[in-house]
């Protein structure tokens, strides 16, 4: 008994955990699959009857839907590699040392910690040729025949979060990878140095083998964040003009708090988890793959 009662000490300490993680994860969680399976339209009091597949079944016609995947497929994409892109510059730049650095890493970092509701207003407003001066910048380059709102041209309008996106999460990936780039050994470089090797040869034998575990890390947690990203798009533009910024995640926010269909839209996020699932695993696979090959 006492034996027993030893084993089951480290359980009980983490019980309250558990329990805590259970009610505000595991259990909403299960309700919002539960939902998926039911029709559940607030305007509707006759609803909240089991309805099986009929939401994926409907989900397999909607042209809405087809026009929000592939929304979001471009979204989450440009928004990555631009992110990812321009933060390993600002790492790189931010690693060596320059009179003012702290002072710079500071701006740097300071979008990460403005609200993105705060942060979709602001460009909403750059983008407006009334109050804002972008339109009139472009037009004075000549990549505008006149100042108009960028956000309102179906043929630009995603554009406009994608920079805001851009903007915002470019601290995320200057943060982790001027994290592991720090963490090189300086006498990697000063042997390189003495070998000959100049700085695009260390850049490549030496800083992106270091920086390639983090930034497959990175590359993964940040496209499942923006895939799921909703609120500069929301804020910005409502998934307008003509459904062009539309994307899953704020598709799922239209038909819930709109449309105040939580079934439909629950079975609309069980195939974007779905999908992430997928893409994870394949990533994760191809990872291990390319380690075992190294």
């Amino acid at each position: 008994m006492q034996r027993l009662a030893r084993n089951a000490e480290p359980y009980l300490y983490s019980a309250p955990a558990l329990i805590l993680i259970l009610a505000v994860m595991l259990v909403p969680l299960a309700i919002g699959v539960s939902y998926a399976f039911r029709d559940m339209r607030l305007l509707n009091p006759f609803s909240g009857g089991f309805v099986g597949l009929k939401h994926f079944q409907a989900l397999m016609s909607d042209r809405n839907f087809a026009t929000a995947l592939k929304n979001t497929v471009f979204w989450t994409a440009s928004s990555v590699f631009l992110q990812f892109t321009l933060g390993l510059i600002l790492a790189l730049l931010l690693n060596r040392p320059f009179p003012g650095r702290g002072i710079a890493q500071a701006l740097v970092f300071l979008p990460w910690a403005v609200p993105t509701f705060l942060s979709g207003l602001n460009w909403a407003w750059m983008f407006n040729p009334v109050v804002g001066p972008i339109p009139h910048w472009l037009f004075a380059l000549g990549l505008m025949d006149a100042p108009t709102n960028i956000l309102a041209d179906p043929d630009t309008a995603m554009w406009g979060p994608i920079v805001a996106n851009v903007w915002w999460g470019i601290p995320f990936f200057a943060i982790t990878m001027l994290a592991a780039l720090q963490s090189i050994p300086k006498d990697l470089y000063e042997a390189a140095s003495i070998d000959g090797a100049n700085g695009v040869q260390q850049f490549w034998s030496i800083t992106l083998p270091f920086l390639a575990p983090t930034m497959a890390i990175t590359v993964l947690l940040r496209t499942v964040w923006v895939a799921n990203f909703a609120d500069l798009i929301v804020v910005m533009t409502g998934g307008g003009p003509a459904d062009r910024t539309q994307i899953v995640a704020s598709y799922i926010f239209t038909t819930a708090f709109r449309k105040l269909d939580f079934g439909y839209a629950s079975a609309i996020s069980l195939v974007l988890l779905a999908l992430l699932l997928l893409y994870s695993l394949a990533l994760v696979s191809l990872r291990q793959m390319l380690l075992r090959k190294g």
